[in-house]
């Protein structure tokens, strides 16, 4: 991650040269109103565009928001033309049974940017879908932003070629992207992850925690993922690990964390087959996690919430056995966990490709991505955190000292804050290039690791 002092220097060179000079330019409040579009296809990415949206209405109240989204981004004001979070799906052969849907949208959003064009494009992940709109905007001249960029240094760094051809300006969520990213002659920039702007402002249902936790009894919390797919790949090997547990420890109970209702009544017809102690609720991730002693995550974004809370877990994401071996062929970091990535002082090591995650050693969640069964690892590492108060300590020192350097809120902000200074600069000139920064900093230097 840390090529030395000859990558840094190039890098400030390039930062110095692209910038400009933003002084005599005028508040955001004289910009004209204009349109933004929004494509954001996962629910995590849902609730980050509606924070991203607050964020630039709350500089410029005459934004208007459209695009293709979910019930976040339709609560903050954004016209939605699709539902595309009912779309979040991954691996290929269920991405090609939905391609009628995916290309009528493109063809949507052609139509639209082609009679009443954006002031801007605001990717959130997705990249899949989100390449075909950042292409379309980028012929019409439309600026693109991504923010948070899928993790191609993680998967298929080939792209980054792409991001660098489609995209202006990386909002990057996670320290060692934007390194990487400029790296490779991408204009980004680190904002923080938006997940903790939303941790920050919860208020958690402090009653509901104090019922449960009046019971005296250590609770295990297992969150089995936001699609559907996850859920089923999932869930069944997450029920053998309650079923373990509890088999050493029968005063342990289990809550499990539920996207949705509808998930929540999927998995209540799952659990009760099983004759354990165990509850599902719907919306109450946060309050779940903060209840329990440890946790059992299936791999995802969850993951900055365990970190955020403090909470000892381990991360599970099983796959087939064809998946598995692509996997290991296209993977090009360690983890797929991102606190694990966070924690790592080669996060991303150039040309290393690993093997299966048998070996923990360096990671503060032990994660098992697998075709096979791991419920018996798991529930070791669940039963030690369960009987080992020092054990069960260490971690959460280790999540403590990682949380105070990258768990702070205002990413949204800084976000809206580069975007807006962008579409100033664009209409006020003079020209805004594609690598220009505004004057500010981030709450982290670009292109730094904040522990370098």
């Amino acid at each position: 991650m840390h090529e030395g002092s000859g990558c840094r220097g190039s890098l400030a060179r390039m930062e110095s040269k692209l910038r400009v000079d933003y002084g005599h330019l005028r508040s955001f409040r004289d910009l004209r109103p204009m349109t933004v579009f929004f494509s954001a296809g996962e629910p995590s990415g849902d609730l980050h565009a509606a924070t991203l949206l607050q964020e630039l209405r709350k500089r410029h109240p005459g934004i208007l928001a459209t695009g293709f989204g979910g019930r976040h981004l339709a609560e903050a004001g954004c016209h939605l033309q699709a539902d595309l979070t009912s779309l979040a799906i991954m691996w290929f052969g269920r991405v090609f049974s939905h391609l009628p849907k995916f290309f009528r949208l493109v063809g949507r959003a052609n139509r639209m940017f082609r009679k009443n064009p954006p002031a801007a494009v605001i990717l959130v992940d997705y990249p899949g879908f989100n390449w075909w709109i950042a292409r379309l905007a980028r012929r019409r001249r439309i600026p693109v932003f991504y923010y948070v960029p899928p993790q191609i240094w993680a998967w298929a760094r080939w792209r980054v070629e792409k991001m660098r051809r489609l995209v202006n300006l990386v909002l990057c969520t996670l320290p060692f992207e934007a390194e990487f990213f400029r790296q490779h002659n991408c204009p980004a920039v680190y904002i923080g992850h938006p997940f903790f702007d939303h941790l920050a402002n919860k208020q958690l249902d402090e009653r509901f925690i104090f019922q449960l936790a009046s019971s005296g009894r250590p609770w295990v919390t297992l969150l089995p993922g936001s699609r559907f797919q996850e859920l089923e790949a999932n869930f069944e090997t997450q029920l053998e690990v309650a079923r373990l547990v509890h088999q050493a420890r029968p005063e342990a109970r289990f809550a499990v964390a539920a996207y949705s209702e509808r998930h929540a009544a999927w998995l209540r017809e799952r659990a009760k087959e099983c004759q354990l102690p165990i509850q599902v609720w719907s919306e109450k991730t946060q309050e779940l996690i903060r209840l329990a002693r440890c946790c059992v995550a299936v791999s995802g974004s969850v993951a900055l919430e365990l970190l955020y809370y403090e909470k000892p877990s381990a991360i599970l994401y099983r796959i087939g056995p064809v998946a598995w071996w692509a996997q290991g062929f296209f993977r090009q970091v360690r983890y797929i966990c991102l606190v694990n990535l966070l924690a790592a002082e080669d996060a991303l090591a150039p040309g290393r490709r690993w093997p299966a995650l048998d070996d923990q050693q360096g990671a503060i969640y032990p994660e098992f991505l697998t075709y096979r069964d791991p419920s018996r690892s798991i529930a070791t590492e669940v039963l030690r955190w369960l009987g080992d108060d020092q054990a069960w300590a260490d971690c959460v020192a280790k999540l403590r000292d990682l949380k105070s350097r990258y768990a702070q809120p205002g990413a949204a902000a800084r976000g809206a804050e580069y975007i807006l200074h962008y579409l100033q600069a664009k209409v006020s000139g003079p020209q805004f290039l594609p690598g220009d920064l505004p004057p500010h900093q981030p709450a982290v230097a670009v292109g730094k690791h904040p522990a370098a």
